[in-house]
């Protein structure tokens, strides 16, 4: 049952996920949807807990939070990688050279650094290293955070 309870609040931590993620691409409001992301985990799991059947004990309530939050936590992740790398096709490789320093980039030509090279890896590696880490962050603060939401839930509306 916690696997039927995580699986349905997972989808709609999904979807709150998903328009937080959204969101916080818009310059400035990023700031605020961090915090609220955290607090949203936690209420999915305790969400999750509430669709547990009575009686509700913590350890099931930490499960479906768990994964509730593991669902919830993967959307949010792919859609910021997908939100990133828009974001890097959109603003070329030729912005990245450019915010370089000429003498920089002359120092490193003469040590066998190609500019155009390192701004291919910045663009579509720092997307894809900082998407990855990004996700796995997700994952591990929705997974524990779910837990701690659907456990605490399952321990106070037991019945």
């Amino acid at each position: 049952m916690a696997g039927k309870a995580g699986l349905k609040a997972g989808l709609i931590g999904a979807a709150v996920m998903l328009v937080l993620t959204l969101l916080s691409q818009i310059p400035g409001v990023g700031c605020f949807c961090c915090p609220v992301s955290l607090l949203v985990y936690a209420g999915i799991g305790a969400l999750a807990g509430y669709f547990l059947t009575p009686p509700r004990v913590a350890g099931q309530g930490a499960g479906a939070g768990a994964i509730a939050g593991l669902i919830s936590g993967t959307v949010s992740g792919l859609i910021w990688i997908i939100a990133m790398a828009i974001q890097v096709a959109l603003a070329g490789s030729g912005e990245i050279v450019s915010a370089i320093d000429p003498q920089q980039l002359e120092q490193l030509a003469e040590i066998g650094v190609d500019p155009e090279m390192l701004a291919v890896f910045s663009g579509v590696g720092g997307v894809a290293l900082g998407g990855g880490l990004c996700c796995l962050t997700g994952l591990a603060l929705g997974a524990g955070l779910g837990a701690i939401g659907g456990a605490i839930f399952a321990s106070v509306q037991s019945d």
